[in-house]
């Protein structure tokens, strides 16, 4: 059976993504929209109820006025922006999440895609939480550095300028409010906004997102090995989320950990490093892979049960 596939805002740096790598599917259909006509809403509706699958890759206030035109009760739409990730009667689409987050995104009709940087908190801290290793009120940070791509068109055009003041890595969302944060709070169980920073660094792609803990604050008795058996137990078997060797002997050799090593990947890598009495949690993935266009690939894949896999 062929799905037919809807890409709403194809223009945009994940929209493109996304329908490049269906286009070059066979068990797949993408219907097209006719350049001038781009902002007709009656185009968009009728294109929107014809798909099987619309991805909704816009801003958030077209993504709201989009999702508002879909009344084919068989649409199943998938939501690239910011708009519904905490919205009820919308599934969030990471299916690694929990277990019964497959069935949930199969059963759903309304799917939101996660933010790049929420993808790795929330991997990261989803199944310490819910085995009752991180408490869900304890206080917690994160850093995450990313690749100038994820800014969009008009950031990537900055960056290719050649600006001498984009030379060096800048954080940004420093009023403590970045758009992420309350999935991030939703999806992982925590009681509180962690006080989050994005980096922003002279290179195209990849991500890392960084969580240091205090091992006293966790569960009595928690150890490194603790929580590295934790996350390898709950991602055993998951074909997209790789669990590094506690403290990666391979990454404290060379000195430095590689943030890009996952580009051109749907691949999620999540490292513990630890000492006696702290650990940092880390994970690195491509910000525009398993961070945006292949996570709504994965998910819609799920979504009409198909290879999990398919154009990955």
């Amino acid at each position: 059976m062929t799905a037919k596939v809807f890409v709403d805002g194809q223009e945009g740096t994940t929209g493109l993504r996304i329908h490049e790598v269906l286009a070059a599917r066979s068990d797949v259909q993408v219907l097209s929209i006719a350049p001038d006509l781009r902002k007709d809403a009656a185009e968009r509706a009728r294109l929107l109820n014809a798909a099987d699958v619309a991805f909704l890759c816009l801003p958030d206030a077209a993504a709201r006025e989009s999702a508002a035109l879909v009344t084919n009760p068989n649409t199943c739409v998938i939501d690239a922006s910011t708009a519904h990730r905490t919205e009820p009667g919308w599934t969030f689409g990471i299916p690694e999440l929990a277990p019964g987050q497959r069935d949930a995104i199969r059963r759903a009709k309304r799917i939101a895609n996660p933010g790049c940087h929420a993808t790795g908190f929330v991997l990261l801290l989803r199944p310490l939480v819910d085995a009752g290793i991180v408490p869900r009120e304890l206080a917690l940070s994160a850093t995450s550095i990313t690749g100038y791509s994820g800014g969009g068109k008009k950031m990537i055009a900055e960056y290719e300028a050649g600006a001498p003041k984009l030379a060096s890595p800048r954080p940004y969302a420093l009023a403590l409010a970045h758009k992420h944060l309350p999935e991030m709070v939703a999806h992982t169980g925590i009681s509180a906004r962690p006080v989050f920073m994005p980096i922003v660094a002279n290179f195209y792609k990849g991500l890392s997102v960084s969580v240091p803990l205090h091992l006293k604050q966790l569960r009595a008795g928690t150890t490194g090995a603790t929580l590295h058996e934790a996350l390898q137990q709950r991602y055993a078997g998951e074909r997209f989320v790789r669990v590094m060797p506690l403290s990666d002997p391979a990454t404290l050799e060379e000195g430095f950990f590689d943030v890009q090593a996952c580009n051109d990947t749907n691949r999620v890598d999540i490292f513990v490093f630890a000492n006696a009495e702290q650990a940092l949690l880390m994970s690195r993935l491509d910000n525009l892979g398993k961070g945006a266009s292949g996570a709504a690939v994965q998910t819609m894949n799920v979504h009409l049960g198909v290879d999990e896999g398919a154009g990955l």
